[in-house]
């Protein structure tokens, strides 16, 4: 399946797309989708309804952030050797795990808004997980039976704010507006294989970033595992992936975004995102 959330911001309610790609509201059966609504048990609740029974919403209905909430918003950071390297750092011999606040949640179309005092905003494309039962210790080979199911994140940073204003890299990730997810999370049922994913992702529609998750240094299960061991995974929390090169940083000179700018991503059979970028008013 794959669920979203559409109307005004603030007023969405939950759907999903059936077969046709026609969008259903799901509102009737569901309150809205966040923490234990995406938990596995739910989802295999919802795979039972006839998707052709449900109403139908017009198609050029505004999409919210799939999820109404997260409890717990994480990223790995370097997950890509490229990336390392355009980066100027090291190899991590460990996943590298952050958090981007949650209130940066935000929806795939919904413009990128370049905070007050920032200079050098960037993009990130990244795989996203939603995890869907608890997961405390979990073996390598059990992990992906954790997932609820996958979307496409922009993990957008200021990398001044992240790099030059001491503490950690929260403070770079955190505006409104910076935990862009969706459009859609399609269900881990519908991903056989995460490890075999594009991501692409272009600024005025030049291609900045073109990779797969193939070239991931630690793959899903290995991220999901590795972090059961530090904390308890709930839930309806989001696991950013990490991103592959071609961030603005990376670039001889940095080309950081602008507004006026429009950033448009893809994650392979997870949907596209397109983004206006704006200053903060």
């Amino acid at each position: 399946m794959k669920l979203l959330r559409f109307g005004p911001k603030g007023q969405e309610k939950p759907g999903c797309l059936d077969a046709q790609g026609n969008l259903r509201d799901l509102s009737g059966v569901s309150d809205d989708f966040g923490g234990d609504t995406v938990a596995l048990e739910a989802l295999a609740k919802l795979a039972l309804l006839d998707l052709e029974t449900l109403p139908i919403v017009a198609q050029n209905t505004r999409l919210g952030a799939p999820l109404a909430h997260v409890p717990n918003f994480y990223c790995i950071g370097l997950n890509y050797a490229a990336h390392a390297a355009e980066t100027g750092a090291e190899k991590p011999k460990e996943p590298l795990v952050f958090s981007k606040a949650t209130s940066s949640l935000a929806g795939p179309h919904d413009p990128i808004i370049i905070p007050k005092g920032a200079a050098r905003t960037d993009w990130e494309v990244e795989l996203g997980i939603v995890i869907g039962k608890r997961a405390l210790y979990v073996d390598e080979a059990d992990a992906l039976g954790y997932v609820a199911g996958y979307c496409a994140v922009n993990d957008v940073s200021e990398r001044d704010f992240q790099k030059n204003r001491g503490g950690q890299w929260i403070k770079g990730k955190s505006a409104p507006g910076f935990g862009k997810i969706g459009p859609w999370i399609v269900t881990a049922d519908a991903v056989p294989d995460p490890q075999a994913l594009r991501l692409q992702l272009s600024v005025n529609g030049q291609t900045r970033q073109d990779s797969t998750t193939a070239d991931m240094i630690f793959t899903v299960a290995q991220i999901i595992s590795y972090m059961s061991h530090f904390m308890e995974l709930v839930p309806g929390d989001v696991i950013a992936t990490g991103t592959p090169s071609g961030v603005a940083a990376g670039m001889s000179p940095p080309q950081f975004l602008q507004p006026g700018d429009v950033v448009s991503l893809t994650v392979e059979g997870l949907g596209t995102q397109s983004a206006d970028v704006i200053a903060a008013s």
